[in-house]
């Protein structure tokens, strides 16, 4: 295969420059920002002072990304109130955007979960909406959960328990902490029951409506049949 003759590389490279000495910015920062994106797939202004170096440079040339990006099909999701990017890849639904095709989720860029990690992520977006329906949602849009409370959502949601191995418990919440769905002090946390922990406000965006709408609907009508049997059962 031919290799990319080196005047049109150093055009590309030139234009960009160009673009980034506007804001005062040097190409060496542009890729820092794009490769964290790219390994990531999201970037949270509240989690580090590092993601808030780069959310903030984003801000400065979120044009320039978001051309640079688009050139691979991928959308940039930015959630301004909340301060957060997720990176969408080609073909998957972004928020707001109607014409891609449906996905119940569309994180780290085809990143596939574990079935564990999609039991524990459905959880999350209805814990989450349950505490925004009562109110119970931060200044910043956190909703603080205990881990206990989780468990016990999803065995009566999805008929499925928490990892009972500690060392999977703990690599589950980390995680999905890494794709910035949820927050904690430290992974000693997590080995008591009694922990607590915050979801981010992203997590609605991560699990789109019609995941949620599919599972109450399964939900309801495991309970409408298991209703139904109970009155035969006294009936007979």
């Amino acid at each position: 295969m031919a290799s990319k003759p080196l005047w049109k590389t150093t055009m590309l490279t030139d234009a960009l420059s160009q673009r980034l000495e506007r804001e005062n910015l040097s190409l060496d920062e542009f890729r820092e920002l794009i490769i964290r994106l790219l390994n990531y797939g999201v970037l949270c202004r509240d989690e580090s002072q590092t993601e808030q170096q780069l959310y903030d440079r984003y801000l400065r040339i979120a044009d320039l990304v978001q051309d640079y990006l688009q050139v691979m099909d991928i959308s940039v999701f930015h959630e301004r109130r909340f301060e957060y990017l997720r990176l969408y890849p080609p073909g998957s639904q972004t928020p707001g955007r109607d014409e891609a095709d449906a996905s119940a989720f569309a994180g780290s860029l085809r990143k596939r979960l574990s079935q564990s990690e999609v039991a524990m992520v459905l959880v999350l977006r209805l814990q989450y909406d349950k505490a925004l329906r009562e109110g119970q949602v931060d200044d910043k849009g956190y909703v603080t959960e205990s881990i206990e409370a989780l468990g016990i959502a999803m065995k009566n949601i999805l008929a499925r328990n928490l990892p009972e191995k500690l060392t999977e418990r703990k690599q589950l919440f980390t995680h999905l902490r890494r794709l910035r769905l949820i927050a904690f002090r430290s992974e000693d946390d997590l080995l008591s029951g009694e922990a607590w922990l915050k979801i981010h406000p992203m997590i609605v965006s991560f699990v789109n409506d019609a995941a949620v709408q599919a599972l109450s609907s399964a939900t309801a009508a495991e309970s409408r049949d298991t209703a139904e049997s109970t009155t035969e059962t006294h009936a007979d």
